[in-house]
């Protein structure tokens, strides 16, 4: 605030002195004009011969000022001196145009005479009655007077401005202080704050002008303090879910060391459930490590234009052997590539992580000799695409739809290894990508194996 005023006060003064030459010109330029008015009436016209006759009380008018001179002089129509200063500058225009000037109309102007700067009155005055003469009259003053008013016009100001600037100042820094000791109590209390406190600060005592700062800190907290809840719980699950296929692993590793050791048992077997163990812990790592990515990565990563029907046959390619282990028939409807126009935007990695999930789930909770169909369907004039992953499994019952979605959360009776992981990926890519999820029965006649149809339906590209 002080750079401004500081920059704004040579500005003041600079304006100042422009004013006070205008204010200081015009008592003086009409004395000017009044003297040219008086010279005009000297001026008189015999047999077709100009004459001026200067009085003693013209000269006494003229020569009453003893701080500035006084100029005169008088021209006939041909430009020829009648009286006054032989070197008196002419008016700037031709002079055609002046003699074309009306007569009795005063002008005004600045010149130099004589090496000094000087105000110049001058007018074109028609004299006699037979044959009028146009007679140039023009009367020069200097300019010591006009300075010296414009400079007691500044003084008059910048005495007042030297004491009022100053004061100024130490009313603006009083102001910012104490306004400003509010906000230093603010940063004083967000200091004094423990690392994990996430709990909103008080709004009721900052000023009127930072409570919508202090309301959108309040709310970023609340949603870092859901997000690390958020954490702590999913880390908690993690836990949980990776101590069972670890203790499985470490209790068939002792096993088998015990075996080998008493040179009794099945050491075989022991293997195998080891290696069952292990995989199931891979798989859990694996879709927690997805469910990460989609929570975290979704909103930075860069979206481009990415072909959906592509990517889904690819991914069904990967899961073809593991679907002809299990007896399943995995089949394919849809477009080998989407046309023109119709891709999609978003991040390749995580919509293949959504289509292998899916293909992941029914394939895991279909039975053997079941049939588990994925479709693509796109909309040429919408741009609407639908991912559907249909199995004739048992299905998920409708009290269960919402709660399949979060976390570690898996339906009862499945007999099925899993993490619980799957469609909460699903669910969370989707959201990144402004899309919707459905689940609904594939065979509502079907009892008890209604099986599933899961429907993620991309808007507009």
């Amino acid at each position: 605030m002080l750079t401004p005023l500081l920059l704004l006060w040579p500005l003041s003064l600079a304006l100042t002195w422009f004013v006070a030459q205008g204010i200081a010109s015009k008592p003086y330029d009409r004395a000017l004009e009044f003297n040219l008015q008086a010279l005009s009436q000297l001026v008189s016209v015999n047999d077709a011969v100009v004459r001026f006759e200067l009085n003693a009380q013209t000269r006494d008018l003229l020569r009453a000022d003893d701080t500035d001179r006084i100029y005169y002089q008088v021209l006939d129509a041909e430009g020829h001196l009648i009286s006054g200063e032989p070197g008196f500058p002419l008016p700037d225009f031709e002079r055609a145009a002046a003699r074309a000037a009306p007569s009795g109309t005063i002008h005004l102007r600045d010149d130099v005479l004589r090496g000094e700067p000087v105000r110049v009155a001058y007018t074109w005055v028609l004299r006699g009655n037979e044959s009028p003469q146009r007679v140039l009259l023009q009367i020069a003053e200097t300019r010591a007077k006009r300075a010296m008013l414009s400079t007691e016009i500044i003084k008059g100001v910048m005495v007042p401005q030297f004491i009022i600037l100053p004061l100024a100042v130490l009313l603006v820094w009083l102001a910012l202080v104490r306004g400003i000791r509010p906000l230093n109590d603010l940063e004083q209390r967000i200091r004094a704050r423990r690392p994990d406190d996430l709990s909103p600060l008080d709004d009721e005592q900052v000023p009127q002008e930072v409570a919508p700062l202090v309301s959108s800190i309040n709310d970023l907290l609340l949603r870092l303090k859901a997000s690390v809840s958020d954490q702590k719980r999913f880390l908690a699950d993690a836990a949980h879910q990776l101590k069972t296929p670890l203790a499985g692993l470490r209790m068939q590793a002792e096993m088998a060391q015990q075996a080998r050791h008493n040179g009794e048992g099945d050491i075989q077997r022991s293997l195998q459930q080891i290696a069952k163990s292990s995989m199931r812990a891979t798989h859990t790592v694996n879709q927690l490590l997805a469910l990460a990515r989609a929570e975290t990565s979704g909103r930075s990563l860069a979206k481009v234009p990415f072909d959906l029907a592509n990517a889904v046959t690819e991914v069904i390619e990967d899961a073809v052997p593991r679907a002809l282990d299990q007896s399943i028939d995995l089949g394919y409807e849809g477009p080998a590539q989407m046309p023109a126009g119709c891709l999609l935007q978003g991040n390749p990695t995580l919509l293949r992580e959504l289509a292998r999930n899916l293909i992941d789930n029914a394939i895991r909770y279909t039975p053997a000799g079941g049939v588990v169909t994925v479709r693509v369907l796109v909309d040429r004039y919408s741009g609407v695409q639908l991912l559907q992953v249909e199995d004739d499994g048992p299905g998920v019952p409708q009290a269960e739809r919402a709660l399949v979605l979060e976390p570690f959360y898996r339906a009862l009776g499945t007999n099925v290894d899993g993490s619980g992981l799957g469609l909460a990926i699903v669910q969370e890519i989707a959201t990144q990508h402004g899309a919707t999820l459905q689940l609904e029965d594939s065979f509502p006649s079907r009892t008890p194996r209604r099986g599933l149809r899961v429907t993620v339906r991309f808007g507009l590209p």
